[in-house]
């Protein structure tokens, strides 16, 4: 008897279930569309995550762009600090050499003794500008450059060329390899 039943057991397993084969094609079919529903998804995602990455490398440059801007622009300002001091220095200047430049015949009046004390200051000030690197521009004799000069007169001299500076009506400076004031002068035409 339990050798029928092993043996009717046995006829069972072999034989197909029908209810059995119909579930495995719509199983297999739904694992199908799982995977490619999940296959999109994670495409969609590395879509995603190149993008950001993307994104995270643009905003890192531009980052570092901006900190290097910034750095140039302090170091620009700490070069060129004092600037806006100097050129209000600098009409003082001009009043000095003017002052300096009256005549002096006669060394014992009073006016002779004030010219010496502004002479004094003058060369003193002329000692702290060279400390800072402020340079007077040479022109007189010398080629017009509009980078460093502003012809505001000209003339006509034969003796000279063309285009040379004859005289210099304002002296200008420049500030380490700035130019902060240019100077003012008469050239040859």
């Amino acid at each position: 008897m339990e050798e029928k039943q092993e043996s009717i057991n046995q006829t069972i397993e072999q034989q197909p279930n029908p209810s059995m084969e119909t579930e495995l094609p719509k199983k297999k079919e739904k694992k199908n569309k799982k995977e490619k529903a999940s296959d999109a998804e994670i495409l969609k995602l590395k879509e995603e995550n190149a993008t950001l990455n993307d994104k995270v490398l643009r905003i890192n440059a531009e980052l570092q762009n901006i900190k290097r801007r910034n750095s140039e622009e302090i170091s620009r300002l700490m070069k060129y600090d004092g600037e806006t001091f100097i050129k209000k220095l600098l009409p003082v200047i001009d009043n000095f050499e003017r002052a300096i430049n009256m005549d002096d015949d006669n060394l014992e009046d009073e006016v002779s003794k004030f010219l010496s004390g502004f002479k004094m200051i003058y060369s003193n000030l002329k000692n702290i500008l060279d400390e800072m690197e402020i340079k007077e521009i040479e022109c007189i004799g010398k080629p017009f450059d509009s980078m460093n000069m502003e012809a505001v007169l000209t003339d006509h001299d034969e003796t000279k060329e063309e285009n040379i500076v004859l005289d210099c009506l304002q002296k200008g400076y420049t500030y380490k390899d700035k130019v902060i004031r240019p100077a003012m002068v008469k050239v040859n035409n």
